[in-house]
């Protein structure tokens, strides 16, 4: 059978080849900092990246035989990697709603943006950031607001018991705290 005829990938889904989670009802909650970032991510694509890769591809396929070039096969390759990431990239800024922690003005209340301060059961207190799906960096403390301890919490106030199913069982944790603060990318 002829290459013509085949498929170059496996799969077509982008969703799928993502490691981050589906968005709840296609709605993409995120900071200036984190729609900035992803920003320059997809720009940085489309600017730098591809531009070189088709100009590696095309120097290759100029060079005759295309089907032991390494160049060729590589450099196709890497463009549906960066291709796939840009259409991803693309789906989740054009539903990004910009929510910026500092300007939140209930803030007695627990919401998207918020630190919350949170003390388990031995009294052990850690601070935590909600932010969007894109944004979250546990090694930051940074959960995203569809995470199992986000969900719980939100609509929390200070002095309030909430409980979540964690991945050891449920716990039970008191709101210590709460802020509203702008978060640096």
């Amino acid at each position: 059978m002829s290459k013509a005829f085949t498929r170059e990938t496996d799969t077509d889904d982008d969703e799928a080849l993502e490691s981050t989670p589906q968005l709840p009802q296609g709605v993409n909650y995120i900071t200036p900092g984190g729609y900035a970032r992803l920003k320059a991510e997809c720009d940085h694509l489309l600017r730098v990246e591809r531009p070189k890769i088709v100009e590696v591809v095309h120097w290759a396929a100029s060079n005759g035989d295309r089907s032991e070039n390494g160049d060729y096969i590589y450099g196709k390759k890497r463009l549906r990697e960066i291709d796939r990431r840009i259409r991803f990239l693309t789906k989740r800024l054009d539903i990004a709603q910009i929510v910026d922690p500092a300007r939140q003005e209930s803030a007695d209340q627990v919401f998207f943006g918020a630190t919350v301060t949170i003390a388990d059961e031995q009294g052990l207190e850690q601070a935590y950031q909600i932010v969007g799906v894109d944004e979250t960096d546990f090694s930051r403390n940074r959960i995203s607001w569809v995470s199992p301890l986000a969900r719980a919490l939100l609509k929390s106030r200070e002095g309030d018991t909430v409980r979540f199913q964690s991945p050891v069982g449920w716990r039970e944790v008191e709101v210590v705290a709460l802020e509203y603060r702008s978060i640096e990318p």
